[in-house]
C-alpha cells in the first residue's frame, strides 16, 4: 500500500519531489530542469518582493508587501528543507513500509488504511483553503491590478516592464510564483502532518499486537523492536523538520497580526474577503501542526496503559523485562518541538493566537499615534 499519495503528487508538481519511478536518465534530466525552473521562479519572486519592500513609502503598501514576503520566505525555506531531506523522507517511508512497521494482518492493514485515508481527506480539506486564498487574490488582482496596469504585488525588477508584452509576462511570472509557493506550502505541511499521523498509526498497530502477543510467543520480540522504531521515526521527523516548524509558527504569528490589521482598515468587500481567507488559512495551517503534535503526545503516553492491559502477570521473567523496557521508554511521551524549545501542541496554538492579537494591538496603537 502506498501512503500519502496526495502529498507526493503536490510535491512532484512543486518541483520538490522526483518520483522514484522516474529512474531513467532522460526523465531525471527533464524533471531536474522542471524543478530548477519552479525553484528559480519562487526564489527570484521572493527576492524581488524583498527588495521592493525596502523602497515602499506607504504604510498600507508596506503591510501588503510584508505579508507577501513572509509567505514567500516561508515557502522558500520549505522548498530547501524538502530538497535537503529527500533521502531522510525516503528513509522514513521505507521504515513505515518494512517490518516491523509494515502491517501483517488484515486488521493491521485496515488500521493503516483508516489513518492514511483520514490524512488524505484532511489534506484535501486543507488544500482547499490555500486554493481559495490564491483564487481570491488572483481575482482581485485581475479586476484591479490588471485593469490599472500594475503588478499583482509590489516588487523591484531589474528591467522596465512598461511595454505591454513585458508587463503581461511579468504579471504572469508573479502569478506562477504565488501558485507554486502555495503548492509547496501545502505539500510540505501535509507531509509533516502525514508523518505524524502515521506514527500515531504505528502506535495503534503496536497496541493491537500487544493484545495478541500472549497467543504468539514471537510477537513480543517484534513489539519491542516496533516500539523502538516508533520512537526512532518520531526522533527523525522532529530532528529534520523542527526548524521548518519553528519558522512556520514564527512567520505565521506575524502574518496573522498583519492580516488582522488589514481587516481592520479594509475599505472594500473584496479586500475584506481576501484577508479573511488569508487569516483562516494561516490559522488552520498552524492548527494542523499543533493538533497532530498533540495527538501524537497523547497516544504515545497511553502506551503505558496499553501495556498494563495485557496479561503480563502470566508471563515469564524475560518477557516481563521486555515489557518493562517498553514502559520505561514510554514514561517520557513523544513530543514534537519547534527549534527544540517550544512543544507543538494545542497550548502552543492558543499561545500563537494570543501573541498575534497582542502584536496586532501594539501595531494598531503605534499606527494611531
Amino acid at each position: 500500500m502506498r501512503i500519502l499519495k496526495l502529498t507526493f503528487i503536490l510535491l512532484t508538481m512543486s518541483g520538490c519531489w522526483r518520483p522514484n519511478s522516474w529512474s531513467s536518465l532522460h526523465k531525471r534530466v527533464a524533471y531536474c530542469m522542471y524543478a530548477s525552473i519552479i525553484i528559480f521562479i519562487i526564489s527570484t519572486g521572493t527576492l524581488s518582493v524583498l527588495i521592493g519592500l525596502l523602497i515602499v513609502d506607504n504604510a498600507d503598501d508596506f503591510c501588503d508587501s510584508l505579508l507577501i514576503i513572509m509567505d514567500m520566505l516561508n515557502s522558500c525555506f520549505k522548498v530547501f528543507t524538502l530538497l535537503i531531506n529527500r533521502k531522510n523522507i525516503i528513509m522514513l517511508i521505507d521504515i513505515l513500509m518494512k517490518k516491523p512497521c509494515k502491517p501483517s494482518t488484515s486488521t493491521e492493514i485496515n488500521i493503516l488504511y483508516k489513518f492514511d485515508k483520514s490524512i488524505e481527506i484532511n489534506s484535501w480539506r486543507y488544500a482547499s483553503l490555500p486554493a481559495a486564498t490564491v483564487l481570491s487574490i488572483m481575482l482581485s488582482s485581475l479586476f484591479i491590478n490588471l485593469r490599472n496596469r500594475t503588478l499583482a504585488f509590489r516588487a523591484w525588477l531589474p528591467f522596465d516592464y512598461s511595454s505591454t508584452l513585458l508587463f503581461y509576462l511579468t504579471y504572469t511570472y508573479q502569478m506562477i510564483a504565488m501558485i507554486a509557493a502555495a503548492v509547496v506550502t501545502v505539500g510540505c505541511d501535509t507531509l509533516i502532518c502525514g508523518l505524524l499521523v502515521h506514527i500515531c498509526c504505528q502506535i495503534e498497530i503496536l497496541t493491537y499486537r500487544l493484545r495478541r502477543f500472549i497467543s504468539y510467543s514471537n510477537v513480543l520480540r517484534d513489539c519491542v523492536r516496533h516500539h523502538y522504531d516508533i520512537f526512532r521515526l518520531a526522533f527523525i521527523v522532529n530532528e529534520k523538520f523542527r526548524l521548518a516548524i519553528g519558522i512556520q509558527l514564527t512567520l505565521t504569528t506575524l502574518m496573522i497580526c498583519f492580516c488582522l490589521y488589514q481587516i481592520s482598515i479594509a475599505t472594500t468587500k473584496d479586500r475584506y474577503i481576501e484577508m479573511i481567507t488569508y487569516v483562516t488559512t494561516t490559522l488552520v495551517q498552524n492548527f494542523l501542526y499543533c493538533w497532530y503534535g498533540n495527538e501524537l503526545k497523547i497516544k504515545s503516553h497511553q502506551m503505558i496503559d496499553n501495556i498494563f492491559e495485557t496479561e503480563w502477570l502470566t508471563l515469564d521473567e524475560n518477557k516481563k523485562k521486555s515489557l518493562m523496557i517498553m514502559m520505561r521508554r514510554t514514561v517520557t511521551p513523544i513530543q514534537i518541538t519547534c527549534a527544540r524549545i517550544v512543544p507543538v501542541n494545542l497550548e502552543t496554538f492558543m499561545g500563537v493566537i494570543k501573541m498575534s492579537y497582542s502584536a496586532y494591538n501594539l501595531l494598531t496603537q503605534n499606527m494611531q499615534e
